[in-house]
């Protein structure tokens, strides 16, 4: 299989899977993002089971909130189980509630189990892909807007402005360029946010709209495809690599977004690749 990785071990299905679900271990995560950036109708497939994965989350969200039912108490359980193995003796036929108990526990680790675990999962609090998605939308509406100093450095800054963010990130950061998407960059700047300090790149096209590029490290999904993530008057896409997330935010329509935010991780991942092996 073409863009299989060194050790001959061929992408599988349940390698994407995987993936998304964060399953694999450091090797196995690069070889499978690397393959991703080489085979787009993949990285569309993974994408679109890390979204229904997210919306499943989000659905489930109130469920866990909720306290566990007095029959599931483990201490009641464990109580229950004792007489039962006195009754067993008894009455070996009167077993069954034991072991019915114990399947209604195992059915409901979808339920209650998987239930309480989305919220302390990756994604499900305040400091994932959704707080990203908001926050890089903020600093859109705040600094696209503005005429007089959108940025603090400038292009001709470039590389100064690089080595600023990431000595404030503590995490080397790409500036990809959009040039031949039609997109020139206008500069950038670090922007505070909820959870730390965060970059933010600035482009314009020659009608003047704006797109914004925002980059900073990431206490929970540290590894997930571009996913729709910012919602309202702004469209917008979101993803994390390596423990860094970005999010892109423009005025334009969602559909014409999703080709410069893959553009823009595919620049990014080939540039700090480049700087990890130098």
């Amino acid at each position: 299989m073409n863009g299989d990785p060194p050790d001959g071990r061929p992408i599988l299905e349940e390698d994407l899977h995987a993936y998304v679900d964060e399953a694999l271990d450091a090797q196995r995560r690069r070889e499978v993002r690397d393959y991703l950036l080489e085979h787009p109708e993949a990285a569309r497939e993974v994408e679109a089971h890390a979204l229904h994965r997210q919306e499943l989350r989000a659905a489930l969200a109130p469920i866990a909130g909720e306290p566990l039912p007095p029959g599931l108490n483990l201490a009641r359980m464990v109580a229950e189980h004792e007489q039962h193995e006195q009754d067993e003796r008894r009455a070996p036929h009167r077993r069954w509630p034991w072991g019915m108990a114990a399947a209604v526990v195992l059915s409901l680790g979808v339920g209650a189990g998987a239930g309480w675990s989305v919220r302390g999962a990756p994604g499900s609090g305040d400091a994932g892909i959704f707080a990203l998605g908001r926050e890089a939308a903020r600093s859109y509406d705040v600094y696209a807007s503005d005429t007089a100093r959108p940025v603090e450095m400038g292009p001709s800054q470039r590389a100064e402005l690089v080595s600023w963010v990431s000595s404030r990130l503590g995490r080397k950061v790409a500036i990809p360029d959009l040039t031949p998407s039609g997109y020139s960059f206008m500069g950038g700047r670090l922007v505070m946010t909820e959870h730390g300090p965060a970059g933010l790149f600035m482009y314009d096209d020659a009608g003047g709209t704006r797109l914004a590029l925002m980059v900073r490290p990431m206490a929970v999904d540290q590894d997930t495809p571009v996913m729709r993530k910012i919602d309202g008057p702004r469209a917008g896409y979101a993803w994390a690599d390596q423990g860094l997330g970005y999010g892109v935010v423009g005025a334009n329509e969602a559909d014409a977004l999703h080709p410069l935010a893959d553009e823009m991780r595919r620049q990014i991942g080939a540039d700090l690749k480049v700087k990890v092996k130098s």
